[in-house]
């Protein structure tokens, strides 16, 4: 059966998203100082590309394969920790929009408009990125957590190198206990922005989306560095795994799809990778 993103929506146990800067005493993230014209900027992007998501949207027809990879967090009432390349973040905003989500989100000129577009869209912010204020990020982040709500990284973001896991999700579940939950999600048709670091990918109106959600990875809260080490390239294999999975969805046969499907409905998965990843595809 083709299960379809409302089936994993959770509930909103968390009221309305959260904007926040560094939560629980973490120093405060400087802002970078931009021009005017970039200042008069940022609303016009802003507006143009949550139109762009919030019209096109809808016409998506999207399908979710390991959907109780996701529900066993739900079901267990905890938040947990999301982790995804940053190519696949267009749909991935439109499937999890309305969820209070907090997003890591850099305090760079690209992450003001994203910002805007993001909590139009129900998710909340925190500031921080690898290269800017990634300890008070965290600390962000953690508070959250321990609210109960859901966090989530694009975990090459905001600048690569592509598809390189960052450790923030690692050092986020050793502190809190939470489990992290990886995803990708593939597209057909679609355009490929080959000069992108990131090699965004942008689906048509009614394109076909598909989600993969990996098994939660836990971090013991007690890990030591060789553990934390162990439980990063974890996260890295289950990224790659997904994502070549979700990106060579679409050149299956049928009888391959459905075989993925039987092996994903209910235990978790050996995850294979039927084709070349995504930078080989087509746009």
């Amino acid at each position: 059966d083709r299960l379809y993103y409302t089936a994993v929506e959770t509930s909103p146990k968390s009221g309305p998203p959260p904007t926040a800067g560094p939560s629980g005493g973490a120093p405060a993230i400087p802002m970078p100082q931009f021009s005017r014209w970039r200042r008069m900027q940022i609303p016009v992007i802003a507006w143009a590309a949550y139109w762009v998501i919030r019209l096109m949207g809808p016409t998506l027809r999207v399908e979710v394969i390991g959907v109780h990879n996701a529900v066993q967090i739900r079901d267990a009432g905890e938040p947990a920790i999301g982790a995804f390349w940053h190519r696949c973040i267009f749909p991935a905003v439109w499937i999890w929009r309305r969820r209070g989500i907090v997003v890591l989100n850099t305090v760079n000129f690209d992450g003001q408009w994203t910002r805007r577009v993001i909590e139009r869209l129900g998710f909340g912010t925190a500031q921080g990125s690898s290269s800017r204020g990634a300890i008070a990020g965290l600390s962000a982040m953690a508070h959250h957590l321990e609210e109960g709500r859901h966090v989530a990284f694009t975990i090459d973001g905001p600048r690569g190198p592509r598809y390189v896991a960052k450790p923030g999700p690692v050092i986020l579940a050793r502190r809190t206990g939470r489990p992290i939950s990886v995803f990708h999600i593939g597209v057909a048709p679609g355009f490929t922005f080959r000069k992108s670091w990131d090699l965004f990918r942008l689906p048509y109106p009614f394109s076909r989306v598909v989600m993969f959600v990996a098994p939660p990875i836990r971090v013991p809260t007690d890990a030591d560095s060789g553990m934390l080490s162990a439980k990063q390239a974890e996260m890295q294999a289950a990224l790659e795994r997904v994502r070549d999975l979700a990106e060579s969805w679409f050149e299956l046969s049928e009888d391959e799809r459905d075989r993925l499907r039987d092996e994903w409905r209910e235990a978790s998965p050996v995850l294979s990778s039927p084709r070349a990843p995504a930078e080989t595809s087509s746009p």
